[in-house]
């Protein structure tokens, strides 16, 4: 058995949860979630509504694998509907801010180009069940960062907006300009040692 699959998921406080048809539905304070499940793999309630006991049909490798899988996204879902998650980016560098407009994320990376046409400003479309807060506008030099946070009850599209964001402009080595998350750390390098003078 799964040594993750076989543990049963429970269902917290204030959140429901349904299985009908080969899917999970999922609701509580932050939203809902739905999740269709893939066919060697059951899902049970137990418990009056208060466990999810996930089971498997055969041991071969594929249904091995999607137990564990299954279980993990169920689980993903109970947390993300009732807690919510959430990504935090911090951007460095003098001119490099970000900026809400309606559903539509603006970054400006740069300063701006020849004839006042800047070439580092992109927009991003807000994904549906995804929110942004930004917290600070506009980077300080190199040291004070702009901040924005990313927030949904599906842990996937949070993740995955949070990586498109930062594949903009990943942090760069030598002064650490870029969008990275909060809590990564950036390995820097040391820049060219100046030529001898004399």
């Amino acid at each position: 058995m799964s040594r993750i699959g076989k543990k049963p998921v429970a269902v917290p406080g204030g959140v429901k949860a349904e299985v009908a048809g080969g899917m999970v539905k999922v609701s509580g304070p932050k939203g809902n979630l739905t999740f269709d499940v893939p066919s060697p793999i059951s899902v049970a309630v137990e418990d009056d509504g208060k466990l999810l006991r996930v089971g498997r049909e055969g041991d071969d490798r594929r249904a091995r694998a999607l137990h564990g899988t299954a279980r993990a996204m169920i689980n993903n879902m109970m947390v993300g509907v009732s807690q919510g998650y959430e990504k935090r980016l911090h951007i460095y560098g003098t001119g490099y801010g970000c900026n809400l407009a309606g559903r539509k994320l603006q970054l400006n990376c740069g300063f701006m180009g020849r004839g006042g046409k800047n070439k580092y400003q992109f927009d991003f479309d807000i994904p549906d069940g995804v929110e942004v807060e930004v917290e600070v506008a506009a980077a300080r030099g190199d040291s004070d960062p702009a901040k924005l946070i990313i927030r949904g009850s599906d842990k996937q599209k949070v993740g995955q907006f949070a990586a498109v964001v930062r594949k903009t402009r990943p942090p760069e080595p030598y002064k650490g300009k870029g969008i990275r998350y909060h809590d990564e750390i950036v390995r820097r390098k040391a820049g060219k040692a100046l030529a001898g003078t004399g």
